[in-house]
């Protein structure tokens, strides 16, 4: 096994727990669960996304595909749909800014399209706006 492979592995394994995460505290946000309360709920995903977020660093350096470059521009679709999946998880699972609970599912919902294209331009490394 080289090292390409093991960091892939744990890339992939950290954004379906990621993914598996933002759906279990959206639920319980729903729910209005005091699971949620927990500290092991308020740490894990950030535990999860920082390992996530160092992983792809890894597989960026090893593979050499750069975002903002021409070769990369699958890669920068998905930095920016990160970003958009990021801010739409504030807004669905935020307590911050007390949304109604029609904003917090639209966002959910979009967040989830989003997670969706992501995984698909990692799959294909075809851009889809060039």
């Amino acid at each position: 096994m080289n090292i390409f492979t093991v960091v892939l592995a744990i890339h992939i394994l950290t954004a379906g727990l990621s993914i598996s995460l933002f759906v279990l505290r959206y639920w319980w946000k729903y729910q209005r669960s005091p699971r949620l309360t927990a500290r092991w709920v308020k740490v894990l995903p950030h535990a999860v996304d920082t390992l996530l977020l160092l992983s792809g660093a890894g597989l960026i350096a090893i593979t050499h595909y750069l975002p903002f470059t021409e070769d990369g521009a699958w890669l920068t679709e998905k930095l920016f749909g990160v970003i958009i999946y990021i801010v739409l998880g504030f807004i669905a699972l935020g307590r911050r800014f007390q949304r109604s609970q029609q904003v917090g599912f639209i966002a959910f919902l979009l967040g989830l399209v989003v997670l969706f294209i992501i995984i698909k331009l990692a799959i294909t490394k075809v851009p889809l706006l060039g």
